[in-house]
């Protein structure tokens, strides 16, 4: 039986470590205003009739701080560059200069950053309700169990395993939300 309840915490454990990576992909869209290329991580060029995402068909790379430069590998395909990242909704404006694409990122606003740290906050909260429902799943396995033949005692023990786990991830998720909210709102 304890083999079966070590399964079920290391699924729900692998179900919140899948929620944390995508906090964390969803963090690294919210740009804090400094230029960095995973800004563009999104964008996708139409090269030759397909979708492509634009650091297969460029090179993403910061100038400074506030600067990003695309440098395409093919010259012909600037125009469908530029038009990708502006339809992509990212508040960009690239520069076409012929030879590369050039977007100077704004200063964010002391509103937008706040709606930016809402926005992280709602998605560290999307990412949460992903780790309870995890743990409601494990609970519901161990219960199971319990209607199985599992002793109370070790499906009491086996259900607290199930909520420090979730608190650690919880807390994992509140650390990685601070540090963006940290991120967006240094000037």
């Amino acid at each position: 039986m304890t083999e079966e309840i070590d399964m079920i915490i290391d699924m729900a454990r692998e179900s919140m470590a899948a929620s944390i990576e995508h906090l964390a992909a969803e963090l690294t869209k919210i740009r804090a205003g400094k230029a960095n290329p995973s800004m563009l991580d999104s964008v996708s060029v139409d090269y030759y009739g397909s979708k492509t995402p634009l650091s297969q068909v460029a090179n993403v790379n910061t100038l400074d701080a506030r600067t990003l430069s695309i440098q395409p590998w093919e010259k012909q395909i600037l125009e469908e560059i530029e038009k990708a990242i502006i339809n992509s909704n990212l508040g960009l404006n690239p520069q076409n200069n012929g030879e590369l694409i050039v977007i100077n990122v704004p200063q964010l606003t002391e509103e937008r950053r706040r709606d930016l740290v809402k926005q992280a906050k709602a998605a560290g909260e999307h990412d949460k309700v992903s780790i309870r429902n995890a743990r409601k799943d494990a609970n519901d396995e161990i219960k199971k169990l319990s209607n199985d033949g599992l002793p109370e005692d070790i499906g009491k023990s086996a259900e607290t395993s199930v909520q420090d786990v979730t608190n650690e991830y919880n807390k994992k998720i509140d650390d990685l939300v601070s540090a963006k909210e940290a991120d967006i709102m240094t000037v």
